[in-house]
């Protein structure tokens, strides 16, 4: 029995769970959460018992000093609240951690149980993944799910991955056997680039997220970081030949590949969201925010500087499905 003294009574709320480990590439999944939890000042209610889940040969405690006494930290998951206020106000339950060593079915039924006491209508579980994309396009966010009718009311994918599965894919599927509804919301990060941290990934996720829960998310200097990123990253490439033409051949295959998709719907969903964050003052933007910098007026398309050309290269490959 768990019992949640002192966390009052939420509105609507959602639970919005990261796990740090093999569904976090470039940490663009925690460090969305962290972000939320940041940026609205969540407030640690519980913390799962690290001996239950943890190997602390994998993932190790760590020391510090507090005033001269010196103490551990122990590698868990935690459960914070935030309180959105607002026209419409709605409340989050946060759930950032470690992807767990051992007794993942155990670790599920624990969250679930939190879900279950709070009242949480709907779970949703960030990932990012490794993929054959560049870092000079829009991030790739795919929006998951194992049930048939969520699919289709919120305009997500369903699930037909099948292979080696992480806690994001254990714990959705634990929501959908306890009927509780559960989205994960995958970003691709590029494969050549996958060191942490990722802001323009982090920023994706979180855009995304914000579309689906209807909740405007603040910012802060996540759209500016994304920024640098990108212009840090181009400075690299153009550093390297063969980095470079394996990056303008990844962008001539998403392009190719996204043609279709430059007008109808993608546009109205994009100025959709222009519509909603227009008036949303500072912290609020689009993925790279003020991008005029990376966009070509005479297309309309986002198109970065050419890198330089090199010799002729045979790589080629689309990006991964997202793993669920």
């Amino acid at each position: 029995m768990i019992e949640l003294e002192g966390v009052p009574e939420l509105i609507d709320p959602v639970m919005v769970a990261a796990f740090e480990g093999w569904n976090d590439a470039g940490d663009a999944a925690s460090t969305a959460v962290a972000h939320l939890e940041r940026e609205w000042k969540g407030e640690v209610f519980a913390a799962l018992d690290a001996e239950d889940y943890y190997d602390f040969q994998v993932n190790r405690p760590t020391v510090y000093l507090d005033g001269g006494v010196r103490k551990i930290t122990w590698p868990t998951t935690r459960l914070s609240v935030v309180r959105v206020g607002g026209d419409k106000p709605r409340d989050l339950v946060l759930v950032r951690g470690i992807e767990p060593s051992m007794r993942w079915r155990s670790f599920c039924n624990e969250l679930l149980g939190f879900a279950h006491e709070l009242g949480v209508e709907m779970v949703v579980i960030l990932g990012a993944l490794l993929g054959d994309t560049p870092h000079t396009r829009p991030v790739p966010v795919s929006g998951v799910t194992s049930d048939p009718d969520l699919a289709r009311t919120m305009d997500l994918e369903e699930t037909r991955y099948e292979g080696p599965t992480g806690i994001v894919g254990i714990l959705q599927e634990a929501c959908t056997h306890a009927g509780v509804p559960a989205v994960s919301l995958w970003a691709a990060v590029p494969h050549y680039v996958s060191q942490p941290p990722n802001p323009k990934a982090t920023l994706a996720l979180l855009n995304r997220l914000e579309d689906l829960i209807d909740l405007r998310i603040p910012l802060g200097e996540l759209a500016e970081d994304a920024r640098a990123w990108q212009v840090g990253v181009d400075q690299l490439a153009s550093e390297d030949s063969e980095v470079a033409e394996y990056v303008q051949t990844l962008e001539e295959a998403r392009d190719t590949a996204e043609l279709p998709e430059a007008s109808g719907e993608a546009i109205a969903r994009e100025f959709e969201r222009y519509l909603r964050r227009r008036d949303g003052g500072p912290g609020h933007a689009t993925e790279l925010g003020d991008s005029s910098y990376l966009r070509d007026t005479s297309s309309g398309r986002t198109r970065p500087p050419k890198p330089p050309k090199a010799e002729e290269s045979d790589d080629d490959g689309s990006p991964d499905s997202p793993e669920d």
